[in-house]
């Protein structure tokens, strides 16, 4: 509840305050407000998640747990890559208490028995498939921007619109996101307890990260250039129907409790 109030804070004030972001690029500041759409369409599902879990639903759990790991990716670039602002503490907070909230809801599991209820079959292995699929896409996609760069050592092309040094979601995603993904499908694949830990929440985490993106370039083609946003619209609008027809597929394999 107290992670949900922050949120809802940070984000009304974030879309409907121009002072939050007022010392941003205009890019930086409509790619915060799409994220603060993204987690307003998120806190539903982070609330409702935590009701069905407290009624011991597995289904919800996963959901609960991927919901986490989307803010906390959230709240790592508004932390780190937002200039200072009177929601700072705000930022912080959500990233701490996200942190905290997910070490929580993994320890004292009995995870050799959790993990027996997932089924191993082939609409589950396609799930697996799934976010391994996703990140290698996501991989190449940041990668054709960054080595070009490298090779004629300029910085990356999307990086001036937003007046940042590095780009902190090719950071994040290259670093620890994108290679969670994919060791979390190949041991899924494996039939390690990891794998069916995760599966499900990359997948959630996926579908709300995608919604945020598609968010933000429904604002660009609203405000700034149609052109240059109706294809990575399009593109996102796929990956996250994909994700989140993923994680109907395996939850419906997955008892309720």
């Amino acid at each position: 509840m107290l992670i949900a109030v922050l949120i809802a804070i940070a984000s009304l004030l974030g879309i409907f305050n121009d002072w939050i972001y007022s010392h941003e690029t205009a890019n930086w500041a409509l790619q915060g407000r799409g994220q603060d759409t993204g987690n307003l369409i998120a806190l539903p599902i982070l609330l409702i998640s935590a009701y069905y879990l407290s009624k011991n639903s597995l289904k919800a759990y996963f959901i609960w747990l991927g919901t986490l790991i989307y803010y906390i990716y959230a709240y790592i670039i508004y932390s780190f890559s937002i200039h200072f602002n009177a929601l700072f503490l705000v930022y912080v907070a959500v990233l701490g208490i996200s942190a905290y909230t997910l070490i929580g809801g993994l320890m004292n599991k009995n995870f050799s028995q959790l993990t027996k209820q997932i089924p191993f079959k082939a609409k589950t292995k396609a799930a697996a498939i799934a976010i391994i699929a996703i990140a290698i896409l996501f991989e190449a996609l940041w990668l054709s921007d960054i080595i070009p760069a490298l090779i004629s050592g300029s910085a990356p092309k999307d990086l001036a619109p937003t007046g940042l040094w590095v780009n902190p979601v090719h950071i994040i995603d290259l670093s620890m996101v994108l290679p969670g993904m994919i060791i979390t499908g190949i041991l899924f694949l494996k039939k390690s307890r990891f794998g069916y830990l995760f599966t499900a929440p990359w997948l959630a985490f996926a579908t709300l990260m995608g919604s945020s993106i598609v968010a933000t370039f429904i604002m660009m083609f609203v405000q700034q250039s149609p052109d240059a946003a109706i294809q990575p619209l399009i593109l996102v609008g796929i990956i996250t129907l994909f994700s989140l027809s993923m994680l109907i597929v395996l939850l419906r394999e997955i008892p309720s409790a």
